[in-house]
């Protein structure tokens, strides 16, 4: 399971440079002893020191990263246990969350000396290998050493005191008691939420979960706060599983703040079932209830300069500039019109959330960006958005407007406001403004009436500036006079709802697997190709109109319809040689396809070769297994079946045969269809 920010990573890691001792961390062996007796256990410290502004990886890199590795070479009669992580720094940089170090971090390691070991020197070594990134990101190595007198007296080296140091930054051990989770909804098929409550000592501030890794799970980076209940903090998080079952236990450590320090407690925590319907409601006052609203009024506001809905509000500015002229009357009947169509819009949203909620699911801002559809059409609505600004394609509005919607405006206009509002109010929703989260929080937890006051609220602070300028006439005279520059500002606004597209398209990726991402990319290329010759050949040409009209449409509708049409393509399952073993017992012939997705041809091999109709078609016939072998990153097993296959990179497609005791079939790097064919062919013999 790989997120975008893991295969960005990914393709970073591919053009970087491998260093074999770091330029920017320095790794050491440090043991708390210097001498030691027979049968003692013996702590041993990796540090590793980065220079300013670089950074290492915790034991889960989170989006992206790879945790630190230790491959000990020890004299015989001493083994050594499993890594002790210190607690690590939550790093955010360009949307992507990873767990990190900075500056220094202190691995600890216990070494078990066995009974019978004979006094004298020992000298312990290990290979250390590390990611260290800052604005780009390295592979690091260094052997370090040290040494061990076996005698008859333990005596701490000069060393024991970092080390007893670096004990403490160690996650503790939490009481039973302290914290517990419970599933809190089913999001989407693939997507759910889990709630952490949990108490401690004192009080804790920036309180957090970060997760160990799951085998088919992941445990998303970022956190939601609750409201507090009964004094317990309360965390929401989501858990993402592409595949399997629901984990039945969550492993990781709680963070946060106490007195200005930071502390970390490890969990195992099983997931319990909330009972149907029942959440945890946030303590309700008049207090409470009064704050929220002045948020969520607060934050309505702010929605109207985030990058969701500023090309919208911007777009409106230019009916301010083009009514400061005409009757006052008017402007301030549309802006009535263009509130009305946002407090609308809000109570219908309202009404959706009080519907879930009732229906004994939990709703969330923003939940509708957990729907496939609604994320794609939004994809593709704001695309239009975006090159109609460009100047692409033109919409003859009423009033500067640029929602489709305000062709019905007429000579009024009054259409035309109100589905501007409607507009504001469908883009305004994927965003989170300041000071809006803690209203929306709020709100979900409580009674409908409530929620239904807290949109209100959201909506007249979305509303209120375009009214008050309305409203206020010597306001008007403030603004700038028409001219060209509201052309190139026009223009200037598409790239901000360009960047809207990008966001949308990443959200879109959660819900198609890989070819059907490609496809919906080449669809979104297309809608701009058709739009293009709908605007260059159609609204602007002299001549063959009905030509060019015919051709943008039929662009359009091939290339969507096969879009649509898409099988959803062969089932993959996770390589390991394990798979293939069990698959071959059952008699089944096996295909592998080694991959990483920055290889062009590996991803060329399966839209044209692989999974492609005829293929799937045999695979079902003679009921193969198939599995894939990811290497986007670093994988010393996948790397090792590579090279018993006589291959240094990916690709490498693979199709064993049903007969254990047979030779596997390897493929060239270039696939054909009929190669693929003819393997599953010979394998199922």
């Amino acid at each position: 399971m790989k997120t975008l920010g893991r295969l960005l990573f990914a393709a970073l890691l591919a053009s970087s440079t491998f260093a074999a001792s770091a330029a920017h961390t320095r790794a050491t062996l440090l043991l708390a002893a210097s001498t030691a007796q027979p049968g003692d256990t013996v702590l041993a410290a990796v540090r590793l020191q980065m220079d300013p502004g670089w950074h290492t990886y915790w034991r889960n890199g989170g989006d992206s990263g790879g945790p630190t590795t230790i491959q000990w070479d020890l004299p015989p009669g001493i083994t050594a246990g499993e890594i002790q992580w210190p607690t690590p720094e939550k790093f955010t940089l360009e949307g992507l969350t990873t767990y990190v170090y900075h500056n220094e971090a202190t691995l600890l390691v216990p070494l078990k000396l066995a009974a019978d070991l004979k006094p004298g020197p020992l000298e312990l070594k290990a290979k250390v290998a590390w990611l260290e990134c800052e604005e780009q990101c390295f592979k690091g190595a260094a052997s370090v050493h040290a040494s061990l007198q076996i005698g008859g007296e333990t005596q701490a080296s000069p060393n024991a005191t970092k080390i007893e140091a670096a004990k403490k930054k160690l996650p503790e051990a939490a009481p039973a008691a302290m914290a517990r989770a419970l599933w809190d909804k089913a999001s989407a098929a693939d997507t759910r939420s889990v709630i952490f409550e949990w108490s401690a000592d004192k009080a804790v501030t920036d309180p957090d979960f970060l997760p160990y890794t799951g085998d088919h799970f992941d445990v998303q980076s970022p956190t939601e706060r609750l409201p507090d209940v009964d004094g317990r903090i309360r965390l929401r998080k989501d858990v993402k599983k592409p595949e399997g079952d629901w984990p039945k236990q969550l492993r990781g450590i709680l963070t946060g703040k106490v007195d200005g320090a930071s502390r970390g407690w490890e969990v195992a925590l099983p997931i319990e079932t909330a009972p149907p319907g029942k959440t945890a409601s946030a303590p309700f006052s008049l207090g409470a209830l009064l704050t929220s609203l002045g948020l969520a009024f607060l934050g309505g506001l702010i929605l109207n300069v985030m990058p969701c809905v500023l090309p919208v509000i911007a777009l409106k500015i230019f009916s301010f500039v083009k009514q400061s002229g005409e009757a006052p009357g008017r402007a301030r009947r549309l802006s009535l019109v263009y509130a009305l169509g946002i407090l609308v819009s809000f109570l219908v949203l309202a009404g959706f959330v009080i519907a879930v909620q009732q229906a004994g699911q939990v709703a969330s801002w923003g939940m509708q960006m957990q729907n496939r559809n609604f994320v794609l059409g939004m994809t593709i609505l704001v695309t239009l958005v975006a090159l109609n600004l460009f100047g692409v394609f033109e919409i003859t509005l009423a009033g500067g407007a640029m929602s489709a919607a305000d062709s019905l405006a007429g000579k009024s206009g009054a259409p035309g406001a109100f589905f501007n509002g409607v507009l504001a109010t469908v883009l305004a929703i994927p965003c989170t403004a300041p000071a809006l989260a803690s209203a929306v929080g709020f709100a979900f937890t409580q009674p409908p009436l409530v929620i239904l006051l807290t949109f209100c609220f959201i909506a007249l602070g979305l509303a209120a500036p375009y009214v008050v300028l309305t409203w206020n006439p010597a306001l008007l005279k403030f603004l700038p006079k028409p001219g060209a520059w509201m052309q190139r500002f026009k223009i200037a606004l598409g790239f901000p709802m360009l960047a809207t597209v990008i966001w949308l398209y990443k959200l879109s990726l959660n819900h198609l697997n890989k070819s059907q991402s490609l496809w919906f990319g080449i669809f979104l290329v297309a809608l701009g190709m058709a739009a293009w010759i709908w605007g260059e050949f159609v609204q602007r040409g002299a001549g063959r109109r009905g030509v060019a009209a015919l051709l943008s449409l039929a662009l359009l509708g091939a290339v969507g319809t096969y879009a649509a049409t898409r099988n959803e393509g062969i089932k993959w399952e996770r390589w390991s040689q394990a798979a293939v073993d069990k698959a071959r017992a059952e008699g089944r012939p096996v295909l592998v396809d080694f991959t990483a997705d920055w290889c062009l041809t590996c991803q060329v091999n399966l839209t044209t070769s692989i999974d492609v109709a005829k293929v799937r078609e045999k695979l079902a016939e003679v009921k193969a297994a198939t599995l894939v072998g990811d290497y986007t990153l670093e994988d010393a097993t996948i790397g090792k079946e590579l090279h018993r296959f006589g291959r240094d990179a990916v690709p490498l497609v693979v199709v064993f045969p049903r007969n254990p005791s047979a030779e596997p079939i390897v493929l060239p790097p270039v696939l054909r269809p009929q190669l693929v064919l003819d393997a599953l062919a010979k394998a199922s013999q």
